[in-house]
């Protein structure tokens, strides 16, 4: 299997192995779940899926970053606790996911409850000359690193202007340097605080999923996940932290990236409220027909969203259901015992190739329409062998 990989910008082969270690970063539970949160996760279910269907055991983390600025703000807000915020909001996450037929991650840690790992990665940094204390802070040194910000390829003026953007502003005075990154700050009076070397304080954003990715999957992880805006400064910034503090190099094998999905031409964002939510959908649509619509687009590839496509994905999903609502997966399982028809075998061929070459579902969805056109019983027991793969049920509603 090839995927895309953002620091090389090639496809590269993911290695044979039994087990494969991923990590996707998750939500930052304050206003959830929109179609942009759907269709990056549901293209990492997809490659889960996918890699279960060839074979391998798939070892997969997905966080929560519920503790961050963001989350502060937003509860200041709106009046509510922030660890109540926290905690309905990721519910929230957990029910779209689920009504989405989104398979649920082998670790699900929440940033709240790492805070030990966090402190012993900064404590290593530290120890290695890669980080420093400066009055309430404790900084990367971006400096350390001559490779820092690789994988965005961005000038540096382009990387000070994504910090600010991000809310951590270079011309904080106690940076040495404008591109050096918060570790560990004091915890204002009314926020959370967790206690550390450096008195009372919380994290930094990078340094949780560095903390996570690490306890969970170990120092160096096959891929890792998230959407393109995650690019800089995060995924910068966990590949330089990270690589420091174990000494040991590459963090993640493949750095795989998921474009955006637009409202009318601009990305839908949390901050812009431009949001359409997967909970109302779910209410209209059947699942199999969102995640038809949303796998008609390649993981990369950013969109905008349109109602008459998810309206053609409906109708696409009815025509699947009842191509098979005759049979049950047991006897498509006994039915796929004799041979199968050329075509349908040549159809089940380029499906698996296409998700095989950087998971490009568009043709993957074309491949199971061209099976269920085909006649037969082989014909639908292999539509219903497939369609999982791309999370859909083929239940009628």
């Amino acid at each position: 299997m090839q995927l895309y990989d953002t620091l090389s910008r090639a496809k590269r082969e993911l290695e044979a192995s039994p087990a494969i270690k991923l990590y996707v970063c998750g939500v930052t539970p304050y206003d959830t779940t929109h179609l942009g949160h759907a269709f990056n996760y549901a293209s990492f279910d997809v490659l889960v899926r996918f890699l279960r269907y060839l074979g391998h055991e798939v070892h997969y983390a997905q966080n929560v970053t519920d503790i961050d600025d963001d989350i502060l703000r937003r509860a200041k807000q709106i009046g509510v606790d922030w660890a109540d915020l926290g905690r309905d909001q990721t519910a929230q996450y957990q029910r779209d996911m689920a009504g989405l037929n989104v398979l649920p991650p082998t670790y699900f840690p929440k940033a709240t409850q790492e805070t030990p790992t966090m402190i012993e990665l900064i404590e290593a940094l530290l120890r290695k000359g890669h980080a420093y204390r400066s009055g309430s802070k404790v900084f990367f040194a971006a400096g350390s690193v001559p490779e820092f910000g690789a994988l965005a390829q961005l000038t540096r003026a382009q990387m000070e202007a994504r910090f600010a953007e991000t809310g951590d502003p270079p011309d904080d005075p106690e940076k040495r340097d404008r591109l050096d990154f918060l570790l560990w700050k004091r915890s204002a009076p009314e926020e959370p605080s967790w206690d550390s070397p450096w008195g009372l304080g919380r994290p930094g954003w990078h340094i949780e999923c560095s903390a996570m990715a690490t306890r969970y999957l170990g120092p160096r992880i096959d891929i890792h996940g998230g959407g393109d805006d995650l690019i800089f400064p995060h995924h910068s910034c966990e590949i330089a932290q990270s690589e420091s503090a174990t000494g040991l190099a590459p963090f993640a094998k493949v750095w795989m990236h998921v474009g955006a999905v637009q409202l009318d031409g601009v990305k839908m964002s949390k901050s812009l409220g431009n949001l359409v939510m997967a909970r109302d959908l779910l209410q209209q649509y059947h699942p199999d027909a969102i995640r038809l619509y949303l796998h008609r687009h390649h993981c990369r590839e950013p969109f905008s969203y349109a109602e008459a496509g998810l309206e053609q994905a409906a109708r696409d999903a009815a025509s699947l259901q009842r191509r098979v609502e005759s049979y049950s997966p047991e006897e498509a399982h006994l039915l796929t015992g004799g041979e199968v028809p050329g075509p349908v075998a040549d159809a089940k061929r380029r499906f698996v190739a296409a998700l095989s070459d950087d998971l490009r579902t568009p043709d993957a969805v074309a491949g199971l329409e061209e099976i269920a056109a085909l006649e037969g019983d082989a014909a639908a027991a292999t539509l219903l062998e497939l369609a999982p793969i791309l999370g859909l049920t083929l239940h009628a509603p």
